[in-house]
């Protein structure tokens, strides 16, 4: 069973339509659609924003859906100006931005008492999105690359370019690395989608309203493609 979580409604509404056969659970406030997607076993639910929601949501996809692998859809910023918005970042591995214990000697985005700096996506589930986006989004550049994780929607050139040189990040987003995290402790294989909704510099707040449907277009025709060819 292959669970795709998305922050908003938005980024999952459209693929809830194409599912077939759907019951709907409600666990910890969270509407978990469960049912076939072009005729995959498919979980699909809107975690809300924020790493805590994501992290639940994420867990209970392990504990009580027993899913094969997390697939996160959603809009993010380009930290890189080459980038741009409508393209597609797909995730090689995944920081907390916001997780600082400098203080103890651990270097910004290392969580302390854990060995990994950073959570590797799966690289079957990555070339496996590579290959559907060149197919039904041919229009959009795709990239692959870090995606940075943090509680904030960075909406101003000074923060973006601290976060892209000390994490090398390519777009930076709410969820994917406590979706990434818990992934990897249940050994779960993930891969997080995220479609370039805004260039995280000035101008984030005056672009995010105008382009969020053409980056979520990008991400659901993505996601349906990626169903109809996945396989555990």
């Amino acid at each position: 069973m292959l669970g795709i979580i998305g922050a908003m409604d938005v980024e999952v509404a459209e693929i809830k339509e194409s599912m077939k056969g759907v019951t709907v659970e409600t666990i910890a406030a969270m509407d978990f659609y469960k049912g076939t997607l072009k005729g995959m076993e498919t979980v699909v639910v809107r975690c809300g924003i924020g790493k805590v929601n994501a992290a639940i949501c994420t867990q209970i996809l392990a504990d009580h859906y027993h899913v094969s692998a997390v697939i996160n859809t959603g809009i993010a910023g380009s930290l890189k100006n080459e980038i741009n918005i409508g393209d597609v970042v797909l995730s090689t591995d995944v920081v907390h931005h916001d997780m600082d214990a400098t203080g103890f000697g651990y270097p910004a985005g290392q969580i302390p008492q854990m060995k990994e700096f950073s959570f590797h996506a799966d690289e079957k589930l990555r070339n496996l999105a590579e290959n559907c986006c060149k197919e039904v989004n041919s229009e959009v550049g795709i990239f692959k690359g870090r995606v940075v994780s943090g509680d904030q929607f960075v909406s101003d050139r000074v923060k973006k370019t601290w976060i892209s040189d000390t994490f090398q990040g390519f777009c930076t987003e709410m969820e994917g690395a406590a979706i990434a995290q818990t992934a990897y402790l249940n050994q779960i294989p993930f891969l997080i989608i995220r479609a370039i909704s805004d260039k995280a510099d000035d101008s984030a707040n005056m672009d995010y309203s105008e382009f969020e449907q053409k980056a979520v277009k990008a991400s659901v025709n993505l996601i349906l493609a990626m169903t109809e060819k996945y396989s555990d």
